[in-house]
């Protein structure tokens, strides 16, 4: 199937039925809303109720996240994987009318974060001041005592350490100072001088870099200490107070989510209503809808509505959006498409192209049929158990296709956990057991799966050149198509046997066939790559331009596929490592304990290594060795009006019957 042909829709019905005929349209999710450019028709400006739904779900999100910080829901593994909450819709428009009282508790909840947050500020400023004061709590006078009716006194620090005596000797007579406290970097002073040595004493401290202190509470420094702890009591008191009322308010949880997602649908809802175009008693809506849906969504809406609806093909010029639809093989890649980019107008859909060398590949990467195994029986699990998005179930079915393919990989290498069953035959029963490969084993043969490697690389890549080779086709350019394409074949096929005589021993006639091969696919290169080209050494030149290009762009892809080899290899070594740990010890009670415990830790790091590795490996392979042979890329997803919801769903959400 691939791409989905589009439709054009013109939708014309009575103004007061705008809102519920967008709601429909919302549940279906099968029309894409243009903007109104007629001038003729009236626009609607629904900017400031846009506004207040969004400042209403960006309260109500807040007040979601806030529950979650001090309440957080308990999740098990099923809620990981279960879908949205359904619910009816008359449901729906129950809840709804509960939302002004849903918002006050919202409020509240903020309410009582912002409580939170003032008191832990005013915490923190206490607790910096009592780390001030803690170097002065030796002090028997307030900090801001300036003295007696016949004393002055100054209260401050030096930036450095010095006793009483070394100070005093520097100060004038009648002088006393005291250490309060001190360190390397600084000592804290209380200087007592009579009234007629102060002013001088005041010059003597300002060239020593004394500093006095500002404080102005008449309290001594134990008071305030003890006053500040007291306010910090207070304050915690009351965060504490404050994280009780939002974890009752955390009741409110699911009305919450309700809420987020009702403002979100509402939001979605007028501004699409700003697309459209009125006139004193209609309104008319334009837009695209895949052409399966089209007389479905017709007959249903103007059997409830007085509405008119046509449709028509997309002009050449016209910006059609991009919607996939593909078999239950090629369907759970289709993300893997949309993460390069959406196929453009004149784009195949890669998806169904590359399924099968994608599942391929991903398995000969892994190649451990153990693997394989738990992610079958883990993926099968949920898909069977949960209400899964359509997403999430997509990428699940991907990785147990992924998993049937290791399977196969890795029974034909024999891997099995690694090499498990000949080490427990060998280690607890006595038995050597010999390989259990199908085919064979890598670790013996890896030329052998090196070549297999370049075999699969150059299958995949003409796949690609046989895809443009239609494209071209399809175009009426017949001979561009045999030019771009036969020559690219023939060097391939004939470099091929050539090459794999470097490895192994190829029969003469194959070498033979690839140097006729070879030298036709040059020749034919040369002679037509630069055809474009209105003279005869830019044609020339051209071609062996274009020559140099395919030499070494192909070689290197082919390369590229050594890594099919590197990564099925690491993760049966690794394997293997990881059962000799397993097995070190003589004591064959120690040793199996020591087994299971290695081989369930060790074999699940190196499964999610190798799992992120075969993924990410895979996706190359697709997007720069078979992409680049015939897909652009680049054109718009179709972007429905739809229950854009995170929390809930309708249960007839999306059904078009």
């Amino acid at each position: 199937m691939a791409k989905l042909k589009m439709k054009k829709i013109e939708l014309i019905a009575m103004l007061t039925d705008s809102k519920k005929i967008i709601e429909l349209l919302q549940r279906r999710g099968v029309v894409e809303i243009s903007q109104n450019t007629d001038e003729e028709l009236e626009n609607t400006n629904v900017t400031a109720v846009v506004g207040e739904f969004e400042k209403f779900r960006n309260t109500a999100a807040q007040a979601l996240e806030i529950i979650d910080t001090y309440a957080p829901e308990k999740a098990g593994l099923a809620d990981l994987f279960n879908g949205k909450t359904e619910v009816e819709k008359h449901e729906f428009g129950k809840e709804a009318m509960k939302m002004e009282k849903i918002m006050a508790a919202a409020n509240e909840i903020i309410k009582n974060q912002r409580s939170i947050n003032d008191a832990s500020s005013a915490i923190s400023q206490l607790e910096i001041k009592c780390d001030m004061l803690d170097r002065w709590l030796p002090l028997d006078v307030p900090l801001n005592f300036k003295g007696t009716s016949s004393t002055s006194a100054y209260i401050g620090t030096l930036p450095y350490q010095i006793t009483a005596e070394e100070l005093e000797e520097q100060l004038p007579e009648n002088c006393s100072a005291e250490v309060v406290s001190g360190s390397k970097e600084q000592t804290n002073l209380f200087i007592l001088c009579s009234k007629q040595s102060y002013d001088e004493a005041g010059d003597i401290l300002r060239k020593l870099t004394f500093v006095s202190l500002s404080e102005k509470d008449p309290k001594k420094p134990s008071e305030l200490y003890d006053t500040y702890n007291q306010n910090i009591k207070s304050h915690e008191d009351e965060m504490e107070k404050a994280r009780e009322n939002i974890e009752k308010l955390a009741a409110n949880r699911k009305q919450l989510q309700f809420v987020v997602d009702y403002l979100q649908m509402r939001k979605e809802k007028y501004d699409a209503l700003s697309g459209l175009g009125f006139t004193e008693t209609t309104f008319i809506l334009t837009g695209y809808i895949p052409e399966k849906y089209s007389e479905q969504l017709k007959k249903e809406i103007e059997d409830k509505y007085t509405a008119s609806i046509t449709f028509t093909d997309p002009d050449e010029d016209d910006d059609v959006p991009v919607l996939l639809e593909n078999s239950i093989f090629s369907s759970p890649v289709e993300g893997i498409t949309k993460m390069y980019a959406m196929p453009a107008k004149g784009d195949v859909d890669p998806t169904p192209v590359m399924s099968f060398f994608y599942y391929l590949f991903f398995g000969m990467m892994l190649s451990d049929a153990g693997y394989g195994l738990l992610m079958i029986i883990g993926t099968t699990l949920a898909l069977k158990k949960f209400k899964l998005e359509t997403s999430m179930k997509k990428t699940l079915t991907m990785f147990r296709n992924c998993g049937i393919s290791t399977v196969f990989w890795g029974a034909l290498f024999g891997s099995w956990f690694g090499d498990i069953v000949q080490v427990v035959a060998r280690q607890f029963f006595g038995k050597e057991i010999g390989s259990i490969a199908i085919w064979f084993e890598p670790l013996t043969d890896p030329v052998k799966l090196l070549l297999v490697s370049f075999g699969l690389g150059i299958l995949h890549l003409f796949l690609g050149v046989a895809v443009a080779f239609k494209m071209t086709w399809d175009t009426g350019k017949k001979l561009d198509a045999i030019f771009d394409a036969l020559p690219i074949y023939l060097i391939v096929l004939g470099v091929a046997p050539i090459g794999a005589g470097m490895f192994i021993s190829v029969p003469s006639v194959l070498k033979t066939t690839g140097i006729y091969m070879l030298i036709a696919g040059v020749a034919i290169l040369v002679l037509t790559a630069g055809r474009t080209s209105k003279s005869v050494f830019g044609k020339f030149f051209g071609g062996l331009y274009a020559l140099y290009n395919t030499a070494t762009g192909y070689l290197g892809d082919i390369l590229s596929y050594s890594r099919l080899l590197a990564l099925g290899l690491a993760t049966g070594s690794i394997a293997s490592v990881i059962n000799l740990i397993g097995t070190m010890p003589e004591n064959k009670i120690i040793k199996l304990i020591l087994l299971i415990i290695v081989f369930i830790v060790g074999h699940t790091a190196n499964l999610a290594i190798n799992l992120l590795g075969a993924y990410v490996h895979t996706d190359r392979l697709q997007f720069v060795e078979l992409f680049s042979k015939f897909y652009t890329g680049g054109g718009r997803e179709f972007a429905p009006l739809t229950v854009n919801t995170k929390y809930i769903k309708f249960k007839e959400e999306n059904k078009n019957d």
